[in-house]
């Protein structure tokens, strides 16, 4: 549930679950989410003896760009592995992902983005650079079917 207050959430404390229950332990760990673009698409429609020039709107799709999940490499395949099934074919391969906004003591959740039906699109790894000393960090692209808040 949503917690209103007056002044905003840091986005640094956030707990994922991708689908398996859990949020905890390393595979869970996130350094970034990067949140999609939601649009709904309007269609102009307009008679041609109507008596004004402007055309009315009428609501058509609604469109998601893509969800973003980034995590340091710690040498787990479990992201490799559903998208794996996804390029395979598995039609069972959706999930529902969920990310939680926490308080800043970590005491409560504040807000929650619910992404249903998510599938992987894209998966990849920063580059290997010998002369840079950062963390390697894995991505995950996700296409998904609805998104809904709370």
């Amino acid at each position: 549930m949503a917690i209103l207050r007056d002044r905003p959430y840091p986005g640094m404390n956030f707990t994922v679950d991708i689908g398996t229950g859990g949020s905890e332990g390393p595979e869970s760990g996130l350094v970034e989410v990067v949140f999609p673009e939601a649009r709904i698409h309007f269609s102009e429609y307009r008679n041609g003896n109507d008596r004004v020039n402007e055309p009315i709107k009428l609501q058509s799709l609604t469109h998601y760009g893509t969800l973003i999940l980034k995590r340091g490499v710690i040498g787990s395949l479990s992201w490799y592995a559903w998208w794996n099934d996804v390029r395979n074919g598995n039609a069972t391969a959706a999930r529902n992902i969920r990310i939680n906004l926490l308080s800043e003591d970590h005491s409560a959740v504040v807000l929650t983005w619910k992404f249903l039906r998510a599938q992987p699109i894209n998966h990849q790894y920063s580059p290997l650079n010998a002369v840079d000393t950062g963390t390697l960090i894995e991505s995950l692209e996700l296409t998904f079917e609805r998104l809904e808040m709370e």
